[in-house]
């Protein structure tokens, strides 16, 4: 019999590799001639680099950015064998493994990390980017990445608005005076496995806020400031 194992990975508990590995090992205890092909799967969180570069080759790049909460942290992402397609995950830069139950708080957390990650890409010669979204601690629409690029986030009087998803409504501005010049001769790709749209009962603050720390009350007001830095975004 040929067998085909294709999990993804087992969140907080295994890797995609490693549920793959105990289930060829439980199935062949159980009978040893069967023909047991792994094939580990990722939707864009936690392991999406780790299978893609195994699966398509390439090399792990460690680099050390700031987590969720601005403290550093230990990162990788990877580089396809063509030296020019860099595969980076949210989850490794600014993710909810990266942080205590206890820290969890979309209101401050910031996706900075996960810009630094770029920024590094394309130091190396990366023109094209696939960043997967999946397993994120942060709601800050993507502020805190862009940051880490150049770009500055400033409230009513030119002062540059504080990180995290509860002061995306102070955002009255946005100066790209200083973004990196690199960003708009690269292509960016965004790998994920859902539709949400960004705001509303179906967006990303009221169905995902909560997973990174937020209550009712909280996912609510994010919605609300999400919403209207969306409207600045288009305004500017």
């Amino acid at each position: 019999m040929n067998i085909l194992i294709a999990p993804d990975s087992f969140k907080h508990s295994l890797s995609a590799a490693m549920v793959a590995r105990h289930l060829k090992e439980g199935l062949l205890s159980v009978e040893p001639s069967w023909n047991i092909s792994c094939q580990p799967m990722a939707d864009g969180g936690e392991g999406t680099v780790d299978v893609i570069i195994e699966t398509l080759g390439g090399e792990i790049v460690k680099k050390k950015v700031s987590g969720p909460l601005l403290d550093p942290v230990d990162s990788y992402y990877g580089i396809l064998s063509d030296k020019k397609t860099a595969i980076i995950e949210m989850a490794l830069a600014s993710g909810i493994e990266l942080l205590k139950q206890e820290e969890l708080d979309p209101w401050l957390t910031t996706t900075y990390g996960t810009g630094e990650l770029i920024a590094d890409a394309m130091d190396k010669g990366c023109t094209k980017i696939i960043i997967g979204l999946g397993g994120s601690a942060t709601n800050d629409g993507g502020t805190g990445m862009a940051r880490a690029l150049g770009a500055e986030f400033l409230d009513d009087e030119g002062a540059e608005v504080n990180h995290g998803g509860g002061y995306l409504g102070k955002i009255k501005n946005i100066n790209l005076t200083n973004l990196d010049p690199r960003v708009t001769n690269c292509e960016i790709i965004a790998a994920t496995d859902v539709k949400n749209p960004l705001t509303g009962e179906k967006g990303a603050s009221i169905i995902y806020a909560p997973q990174k720390g937020a209550n009712t009350l909280m996912a609510e007001k994010l919605d609300k400031f999400m919403k209207r830095y969306a409207e600045t975004v288009e305004e500017i």
